[in-house]
């Protein structure tokens, strides 16, 4: 089985902090780091960059491509105060602005999916392709939600490898998918101090009047320009496939939906070889299309 740092280590990456717009920022990078447009990896609620360490270097080959913390996760600046969509969208900005990137090939997981998406609506000049992977945003289920913040709560409170491992295990369709150094990684994230407090923040969106005020509608969602991919599963936790649906009935340029099969929330992880090569035709039919 893959593991985190042999499998990003058989090639050249950065792992640095820059600061974007006050928030000091990890960030993982492989590829041209002269070109000012890249393929940005986003995580999901509680997540890391290391949710896509399986994906850096195949996408390097081709592509400037970065994986980062967004604000209030993993080991970037963490405010206090909650994190509403909108400062996830103004922390992604804020990072593309000090990487030099004019434009990106936005690709968010689950609450990532939702930044992005609402990335592409409110700067659309900035994004040359968008892939929702099992995105969030569009469902309000009060079951899944009071799941999420329970799971993910027990993992910070009664930090152990066991419930960290219990909450990465929801990721996944088969758990033996989740390795030690996974585990170890994200039981370090979690037990910084204060992380808590900022679980809690992150957390505001399972709040069902704050997750109101931020999910996606179908009207917003066809001001969406940028040629779309979405990518669901068929045993994801948070929403059927009748959701990626909806995703591509209300986006113009969306493709056909593709549904990966045995995986759950994380298939860039699950199945890692199977997502890249779906992912890198889509990069490269978007980018044939923008040549032509």
């Amino acid at each position: 089985m893959a593991h985190i740092w042999p499998t990003v280590s058989r090639g050249a990456f950065k792992l640095d902090y820059v600061d974007a717009g006050g928030i000091r920022t990890r960030f993982i990078e492989a590829g041209d780091s002269s070109s000012d447009e890249a393929v940005i990896f986003v995580h999901g609620t509680g997540g890391h960059l290391e949710a896509f360490t399986r994906n850096l270097l195949p996408h390097a080959e081709k592509h400037r491509t970065i994986a980062l913390d967004m604000i209030g996760h993993g080991y970037s600046s963490k405010p206090d105060h909650d994190y509403e969509i909108h400062h996830y969208v103004t922390h992604l900005l804020d990072f593309c602005d000090a990487m030099g990137l004019k434009k990106i090939h936005a690709h968010g997981e689950s609450l990532g999916g939702w930044i992005v998406a609402q990335f592409a609506i409110d700067h659309p000049d900035r994004v040359a392709s968008l892939t929702l992977n099992t995105a969030g945003g569009l469902n309000t289920d009060p079951k899944v939600m009071e799941r999420v913040y329970n799971v993910t709560m027990k993992a910070v409170r009664e930090a152990s490898p066991d419930t960290v491992r219990a909450r990465l295990e929801w990721l996944m369709n088969d758990p033996s998918r989740v390795t030690d150094d996974l585990v170890e990684m994200r039981l370090g994230i979690y037990t910084q101090p204060g992380f808590e407090t900022a679980m809690e923040h992150i957390l505001c969106l399972q709040n069902m009047d704050i997750r109101l005020r931020n999910v996606l509608t179908d009207e917003t969602l066809t001001r969406i320009k940028a040629p779309t991919l979405v990518i669901w599963t068929d045993h994801d936790p948070t929403a059927p496939e009748a959701t990626g649906n909806r995703f591509v009935d209300a986006i113009p340029n969306a493709r056909p939906l593709v549904v990966m099969t045995d995986c759950a929330h994380w298939p860039q992880w699950e199945k890692a070889d199977e997502f890249n090569a779906l992912h890198l035709d889509f990069l490269a039919e978007c980018t044939a299309m923008a040549d032509a």
